[in-house]
């Protein structure tokens, strides 16, 4: 077991909230459940007392946190292939295969990515979700970095909420753009659907910001280079929803099968074929959270992406100057 032991200050923003809710934002690296384990434990101090995770905060009282890492993750360690772009002491980066759920939760209880990861190196289970400081959705590509000790992992936490972390991805929407731009639109839970996100405006809505650049116009789509300046749960889907150019494929945000007026055969079986949201992180690029070294890595799109690309440029040339739309 590891001895961890942290000081900080409660920010005066805190003022009014619960002091489990506080922690949570104070130390994002743990979980709130272990947070709260180890307030009741009587491992961490408000201002040199003990104090219930009830407590009402004024802010700017001082915390302190001592307390006995022990294994966070107990699930089964699992033989699953991964595809890792690097690794060593401190972090893995790896190119996550769409299909591949992340974290297990109800009706994945296991085949994730965090069982393959524990199979890949155990120790990861005496880190905070395995290591896993980011996520991609299971039907989303890319780049994944993994943190392999405490440290690492609290500054990749710290990097990724200053937006330090560079998320660059690749999408197919439907529709055609003309120019590239911004969606700067909060994103909270769908208020009637507690599977989806969607833009949500006042208090509700957290701040999320998606720059996105034209790379090549179809007939009926458009193929995009999408940043992230933000990252929310689903923020390029929402956001490209939201602008009424859903992603090809994205059955919950509605990019569900549409075939083009005159279509090729070809085009629509590969839109028949492509069962997924057009969406790939291509790119990662972050400073070592250890060594400070510049680090940054690019993953080729998935073979299903680039047979859809493909499709939709044959038929682009084929097509009758009447069928665009």
């Amino acid at each position: 077991m590891t001895t961890i032991r942290h000081e900080a200050t409660v920010p005066l923003s805190a003022a009014g909230w619960r002091f489990d809710r506080a922690l949570a934002e104070m130390f994002p690296e743990y979980s709130r459940s272990r947070l709260t384990s180890w307030v009741k434990a009587g491992a961490v101090t408000l201002d040199g007392a003990v104090a219930p995770p009830r407590q009402l905060l004024r802010g700017g009282e001082q915390v302190r946190l001592e307390a006995e890492l022990e294994a966070e993750v107990e699930l089964a360690p699992e033989a699953i292939d991964l595809d890792i772009v690097h690794e060593d002491e401190y972090v893995l980066v790896l190119n996550k295969p769409a299909g591949l759920v992340v974290h297990p939760g109800a009706g994945n209880p296991a085949g994730t990515l965090l069982n393959a990861l524990l199979h890949h190196d155990p120790k990861l289970a005496e880190l905070p979700r395995g290591g896993i400081v980011h996520r991609l959705d299971k039907d989303t590509s890319g780049l994944m970095v993994v943190a392999k000790t405490l440290a690492a992992h609290t500054a990749l936490v710290d990097m990724l909420s200053r937006h330090d972390v560079e998320r660059q991805y690749e999408a197919i929407v439907l529709g055609t753009l003309v120019a590239g731009g911004t969606v700067d639109a909060p994103i909270g839970r769908h208020m009637g659907d507690r599977l989806r996100q969607a833009v949500r405006d006042g208090e509700d809505g957290k701040h999320a910001v998606t720059h996105y650049r034209l790379r090549e116009r179809f007939r009926a789509h458009t193929l995009l280079q999408c940043n992230l300046e933000t990252g929310r749960t689903h923020q390029i889907r929402v956001h490209m929803a939201h602008i009424n150019h859903p992603l090809v494929g994205d059955q919950l945000y509605g990019g569900g099968l549409r075939l083009p007026k005159g279509a090729t055969p070809e085009l629509v079986a590969a839109l028949r074929g492509f069962r997924r949201q057009a969406l790939h992180a291509e790119r990662l690029a972050f400073e070592h959270p250890v060594t400070h070294e510049p680090l940054s890595f690019s993953a080729a799109r998935p073979a299903d992406q680039q047979e859809l690309i493909d499709a939709l440029r044959a038929d682009t040339q084929q097509a009758d100057p009447d069928d665009w739309s």
